[in-house]
């Protein structure tokens, strides 16, 4: 019998725990929901004072701007070899993967940026070692951002890759090139590709 109320005593005591454990824990989730409606009604504020009053506001444009989309990869696809032993030559990669937003052009082979931000840029060069091998990143067809480079080496095939996060100006054109006396491969199975996006807009 004292066995049986001792476990009874044992039953009621978890229940009060459990049951004031549940009620602490409801009262301070309370207090932690009011805390952040406070506080996102205090930020707030001045972008509703602002678009009542017709003036322009940074916390309008925060709450208001949605991050654009922006992600592209292509490959050169299908043209087998290509070199060049008369001057650069830009490369142009039309066969597209991915091109969400549209900022990639297949035809001129060139990512315009759409917003300033930083962009993750990358790119794969493939050839067989009895030439070199190049593929250069271009900014607004001037400045190299990145070089992908192999010497000869004799028989068999090389691949070389790089890439970089880069800070862009909407606008800014990226663009590849095989510069002179140098050659790139590719086929169908996309061995040497162009690709990047947008990480976040500055």
């Amino acid at each position: 019998m004292y066995v049986c109320m001792y476990k009874i005593y044992i039953y009621i005591y978890i229940y009060i725990y459990i049951h004031t454990y549940i009620h602490i824990q409801k009262y301070t989730l309370a207090c932690i929901i009011i805390i952040i409606t406070c506080r996102v009604q205090s930020e707030l504020e001045p972008a509703r004072e602002a678009l009542e009053n017709g003036e322009p506001s940074e916390s309008v444009t925060l709450f208001c701007t949605e991050t654009p989309k922006v992600a592209f990869a292509a490959s050169l696809g299908g043209n087998g070899l290509l070199k060049t032993t008369s001057g650069n030559k830009n490369l142009v990669y039309k066969d597209v993967l991915t091109n969400v937003g549209g900022s990639y052009n297949a035809e001129t082979g060139e990512f315009t940026a759409p917003v300033r931000g930083v962009y993750y840029i990358r790119f794969t060069a493939n050839a067989p070692t009895d030439f070199p091998m190049s593929a250069v990143l271009y900014k607004n067809a001037a400045e190299v951002q990145l070089i992908a480079h192999e010497q000869p080496s004799g028989e068999g095939s090389d691949t070389a890759s790089n890439g970089a996060a880069l800070l862009l100006e909407a606008g800014d054109k990226l663009k590849m090139v095989l510069w002179l006396n140098t050659q790139i491969w590719d086929n169908s199975n996309h061995h040497s590709t162009f690709s990047g996006f947008l990480l976040f807009p500055m």
